[in-house]
């Protein structure tokens, strides 16, 4: 069956130009392919306070009859989408639910579509659609009496033009029985919705019969167009004002009352409804408001702001300009949305369909990680984008932390690794050795010359063997030196600690870096942690064993041992004899003359003999402090150097790459992979809607620019 179109003969065609055509065409396609959901595309919207006669100026500017009862039309936003076409005709009636709706409600409304004969089923769709949309009074009790949902109405045939014009709920200005508070916000928003969009043209309709001040439409249009470059006034019933304020509706209509638009007033005159039922033709209304308006000849009325033939000339014109000004900015903002989300496209990665694709998924992912953290530990800073954002708390540079830690610990170390450190002249005495229990506190005692001295020579009562006097027994350099080092083990082992936080912490900001989707990250996350805690307990047996070796009987054969031996031993022989020549000044009546002659010599040895007085214990004390700190010196060095060798290096740093490998990649099972890196439902069909507008986007500007 033919679809019945009511021909336009002074309606539609009076907005047909070849220019406008061409690019309401553009935009008609371009609204095909969904981006008028995404960005604001010109369009045309009748609003103002409600029974202003809204419908009545829409269906006498699109030739659309709509239904004329009462609050039928003005209870949801209707969108007619006008395209010409002189091979096929049809009225297509959809439901476009608003985002607030449940799934369930967009599913619903979704599905409505209907196919209309012609527009005498109009009222029977507006009908169907306010029931679907729950709006109070159609089948329901409660709930609001307006919905954001859009019924949109299709029109494809001899229409002579493309246009898309949207008729808005009217605005309320108080609540009563019928229309709540809640209503009222609800219009509110809608209607903001629209009028904010800068490719709106608003087309204000105001009613001649009540003061224009008391009418909220001007006032919100203002808000949303302060210049009123996009407002066009629409002055309807103008044949229910007071006789005798004609000239009041005569200088609005030619804007010079207080309230002024840029783009004007238009007077129009539609037929009354008695009219309408009587079969009056458009030409026959076109006449009759013609010759309404011949009686205000005294009002000296622009011919060109009067009658509906007028108003859609200056559409016609208005809207080509509309188009033509806004049309590049949407070319950049299509651009910008497509850059925006093939930029979504590339972070969820490629499409796994197969475990085949998740093995190459992953193995991707895993060459990236071997290769920025061998980067890292080699000290390769050359990958500016995750290298350059290096900072304090988000370090990349992997080996440079790593030199700072060792260069701490080793500082640390050289500096308060032993229990006890003799204090200087210049350095505060902090408290005796009997202050503090080591065993207890763990922490470096600053002790005196005299403190260090008595608990040698306390070490050395307790270890007496079958040496003979001035000797020591060779457990006691080992009790010193154990008891001087007590604290390697916990220093070595917040050394550790730190490197270890220091490496986690480097690996969450590679995978941050390299994987997007919080699931993948988190499962590959736990592949990495498995293998870093067999290193974390590889690392701290081999902690353990340094720490072993160190509690051994002393073993070295660094000369720099017997250097710092005799250099010790030199320092003890240069004091006492620096003692003893000033005790020999008074043998001499406070003269030493220190001549190569035999006697001079004999006199200055036997001075010397009586002033050096050795204690045989004492002495051996003297030699186990030195051996003590010649042992203490090369040890702590040694030791260092095997914790950031043997415990960082070997066991964390050194085969960190290997953590997640692609070898660890194709070692794993189909169910592994499946379970690490399968593609989530939801992941699946965003990559389907993002894929889908990215196409359209593209092909909406190939088709602008053609």
């Amino acid at each position: 069956m033919a679809v019945k179109i009511i021909e336009n003969d002074n309606g539609l065609e009076g907005l047909k130009s070849k220019k406008s055509t061409q690019r309401l065409n553009q935009i008609d396609r371009i609204r095909e392919f969904g981006v008028g959901d995404h960005i604001s595309l010109p369009q045309l919207v009748v609003c103002g306070d409600q029974s202003a006669g809204k419908s009545s100026a829409l269906e006498r500017i699109t030739g659309i009859p709509f239904p004329r009862e009462d609050g039928v039309c003005t209870k949801f936003p209707t969108e007619i989408i006008l395209r010409h076409s002189t091979e096929t005709s049809r009225i297509t009636a959809t439901i476009i639910p608003t985002s607030a709706r449940s799934e369930p409600d967009k599913v619903l409304l979704r599905a409505y579509r209907k196919e209309l004969d012609d527009f005498t089923e109009l009222p029977d769709v507006i009908l169907e659609a306010a029931t679907l949309m729950r709006i109070r009074g159609y089948g329901v009790n409660e709930g609001p009496a307006f919905a954001a949902d859009v019924l949109r109405i299709e029109v494809v045939g001899n229409t002579g033009l493309h246009l898309t014009v949207v008729d808005l709920p009217g605005l309320i200005a108080v609540e009563n029985d019928q229309q709540t508070e809640e209503d009222i916000a609800l219009v509110d928003t809608l209607v903001d919705a629209y009028l904010k969009s800068s490719r709106t043209i608003i087309l204000a309709v105001v009613q001649a019969n009540n003061d224009i001040a008391n009418q909220s439409i001007i006032r919100r249009a203002r808000k949303f167009d302060r210049d009123g470059q996009r407002t066009v006034g629409i002055i309807t019933k103008p044949d229910l004002i007071n006789k005798g304020t004609e000239g009041r509706i005569a200088s609005l209509a030619k804007n010079e009352s207080p309230i002024k638009l840029k783009l004007g007033f238009f007077l129009l005159k539609n037929p009354s409804p008695s009219q309408l039922e009587s079969g009056m033709s458009r030409s026959e209304q076109i006449h009759q408001e013609l010759d309404f308006f011949a009686f205000w000849k005294e009002h000296r009325l622009d011919p060109s702001r009067v009658g509906i033939i007028a108003l859609q000339h200056f559409l016609q014109d208005l809207h080509s300009r509309h188009i033509e000004k806004e049309l590049p900015m949407v070319r950049r903002e299509i651009t910008a949305l497509l850059t925006k989300i093939d930029g979504s496209l590339t972070s969820l990665g490629e499409e796994r369909q197969t475990p085949s694709d998740i093995r190459m998924f992953l193995a991707r992912l895993s060459m990236k990680f071997h290769n920025l953290t061998q980067a890292a530990i080699d000290g390769n800073y050359s990958d500016g984008d995750f290298f350059a954002g290096s900072n304090r708390d988000s370090s990349t540079r992997l080996r440079a932390d790593i030199h700072c830690l060792n260069g701490e610990f080793s500082t640390y170390m050289r500096d308060k690794g032993h229990l006890r450190k003799l204090c200087i002249d210049s350095e505060p005495d902090v408290g005796s050795e009997s202050d503090i229990d080591p065993e207890e506190e763990g922490e470096m005692m600053r002790v005196a010359k005299h403190e260090v001295e008595t608990w040698v020579k306390r070490v050395y009562w307790k270890t007496r063997g079958r040496e003979l006097p001035g000797n020591y027994n060779h457990v006691l350099l080992s009790e010193l030196y154990h008891e001087q080092s007590s604290r390697w083990t916990m220093i070595a082992n917040d050394h550790l600690t730190s490197v270890l936080a220091t490496t986690a912490n480097f690996v969450d900001i590679i995978l941050n870096w390299i994987i997007e989707e919080e699931d993948v990250k988190s499962r590959v996350r736990e592949i990495i942690q498995s293998k870093f805690e067999v290193k974390k307990a590889a690392a701290a047996k081999e902690l353990e064993t340094l720490i072993k070796d160190e509690k051994r009987q002393p073993i070295t054969y660094n000369h720099y041992y017997t250097d710092n031996i005799q250099n010790a031993r030199h320092d003890a022989m240069k004091g006492n004899i620096q003692k003893a020549m000033q005790s020999v000044e008074h043998d001499q009546n406070g003269k030493l003359h220190a001549c190569k002659t035999a006697m001079d010599s004999l006199k200055l040895i036997v001075s010397l003999q009586n002033r050096v007085i050795v204690d045989m214990d004492d002495q051996a004390c003297s030699e186990a402090l030195a051996g003590l700190n010649a042992y203490y010196k090369v040890a702590m060095k040694t030791f260092v150097d095997n914790v950031c060798r043997q415990v960082i290096e070997r066991h964390i740093v050194s085969d960190l790459p290997d953590l997640f490998s692609p070898m660890i990649v194709m070692e794993l099972s189909d169910q592994d992979l499946v379970r690490i890196a399968e593609e989530p439902p939801q992941q699946k069909e965003k990559r389907a809607t993002l894929s889908e507008l990215a196409q359209n986007l593209r092909d909406s500007l190939l088709h602008l620019h053609n």
